[in-house]
């Protein structure tokens, strides 16, 4: 034996090398021998403890009604439901029979072919029992791939803009003369007020920063930005976005300067009580955050829609998003699809997820809901609900592509780069500002379709 293993050191690995493969063939063995555990009933993995909460009266009225199939709604982190999708689906490890995720882990299903996606397509379904005119045809977006749906929406997330009402009011401004965002920082600009003689303002008009990605493609989304076509291919370096990106700019930077960072964190709660910045924009979900951890804000702003790029355009944007989907080799394919409907169907359910969360149904026959539709104190009585409804329609298309996170950095890392070179060169004119705009999304597109045609399976669709 000895000279077996000195034959093989000699011949073909070094003794670390002999080492780790003899580990890992042991390791290999010892998981083939566990044993398997089956467990009972429909397993479905949520991510979030008020949904889950949600959803423990409809859960319980299936398992009366279905004793034999029961569901087993097991509370998870988002990182393990990644984990075990992500085994599940490429591996065949076992793993839920229906599950919640949120953009940031079901489009990795949609790395590889189309027929090799673990999700069960529900296209065909749903347009054959009329299940796909109930619901918000934006918010099918988030988990559309190549044509096919392959799961239900559980949001909207239309976007509104929260404003200090007090400041607003105190300075006489109407805010019903503001329809696009130039009205809205001419409106507004009485209110940039420098109080200690430091020669710059002590207030801003808008919440944003350059370095927030998901802030930026949500406004270039509502400005009918692209980022992807309908193959997942990048196509974000184009003239409506360039213009876009260098017209932020200019709010944030120059001597026409609007905007600045406010942070989202308990550090940023004083300054948002002392109001340095007006405005904040608001999707329904960050709207229903600000309830639970900023109370102080109670009373102190009101709701209107998105200012406008130019006049009659879109006065929201979407930002977000999650879903459940269904394992297709799961053997209760039928009965997750029923259950799937049931939940997100659900107005008991619907009713807890807005009190909770702030977060709209996508369900359209849902929004005639009374409580929808109640006065909310946290915004002076506003019907809160009515004014995220109405733009719900209007919400833009959400990109499912497995790379938009990256494509989003990839966005901000220009931004990042045109302010310095606006600044660097004193130029914050937008015509003037949109051709550099456009050779830095050009730059980032081109890094990101090299890393993309790594994937053999998109590289016919790169070449196109």
């Amino acid at each position: 034996m000895p000279n077996f293993i000195k034959k093989l050191t000699d011949r073909f690995f070094s003794p670390g090398a002999l080492v780790i493969v003899s580990l890992a063939a042991l390791s290999s063995l010892v998981v083939t021998l566990l044993p398997v555990e089956n467990p009972e009933g429909i397993q479905f993995w949520v991510f979030y403890t008020p949904h889950r909460d949600a959803r423990i009266e409809d859960i319980a009225e299936w398992n009366r009604l279905h004793p034999d199939k029961p569901v087993v709604m097991k509370l998870m982190s988002m990182a393990a439901i990644e984990r075990g999708m992500l085994s599940g689906f490429l591996s065949g490890t076992p793993m839920a029979d229906v599950f919640e995720s949120n953009n940031g882990v079901y489009p990795k299903a949609f790395l590889g072919p189309l027929d090799q996606v673990g999700f069960l397509d529900l296209t065909d379904r749903l347009h054959d029992e009329g299940l796909y005119e109930q619901f918000n045809a934006p918010s099918f977006s988030t988990m559309t791939s190549r044509g096919r749906i392959f799961g239900l929406p559980k949001d909207v997330h239309p976007v509104l803009l929260g404003y200090h009402v007090d400041l607003v009011e105190e300075a006489g401004i109407d805010v019903s003369e503001i329809e696009t965002w130039e009205d809205y920082f001419r409106v507004m600009r009485p209110l940039m007020v420098d109080r200690d003689g430091d020669g710059r303002p002590d207030r801003y008009l808008l919440n944003l920063s350059e370095t927030d990605h998901e802030f930026l493609v949500l406004l270039m989304m509502q400005n009918d930005g692209v980022f992807f076509d309908e193959n997942d291919v990048p196509i974000f370096a184009n003239e409506r976005n360039a213009r876009s990106l260098a017209t932020i700019i200019t709010w944030l930077t120059g001597p026409d300067r609007v905007a600045t960072p406010v942070s989202p964190l308990p550090s940023g709660f004083r300054q948002q009580l002392d109001g340095l910045v007006v405005g904040n924009i608001l999707p329904d979900w960050l709207y229903g955050d600000w309830k639970i951890h900023y109370p102080g804000m109670a009373g102190k702003i009101r709701l209107m829609p998105l200012p406008a790029w130019e006049p009659g355009g879109r006065r929201t944007s979407a930002m977000g998003g999650s879903n459940i989907g269904i394992n297709k080799r799961s053997p209760y394919v039928e009965e997750c699809w029923e259950i799937a409907k049931m939940l997100y169907t659900s107005a008991r359910g619907a009713e807890k997820i807005w009190q909770s969360t702030g977060i709209l149904s996508p369900v359209k026959t849902l929004w005639d809901e009374p409580f929808y539709h109640e006065p909310d104190p946290f915004v002076g009585g506003q019907r809160a609900g009515t004014l995220y409804i109405e733009q719900a329609p209007y919400a833009p298309e959400r990109p499912s592509s497995p790379y938009k996170y990256i494509t989003y950095e990839q966005v901000s890392a220009a931004a990042i780069a045109l302010r310095a070179y606006a600044e660097q060169n004193s130029i914050y004119a937008v015509d003037r500002l949109v051709p550099e705009a456009l050779r830095l999304l050009k730059e980032k597109e081109t890094m990101l379709r090299r890393l993309i045609s790594r994937n053999v399976f998109q590289e016919g669709d790169l070449n196109q």
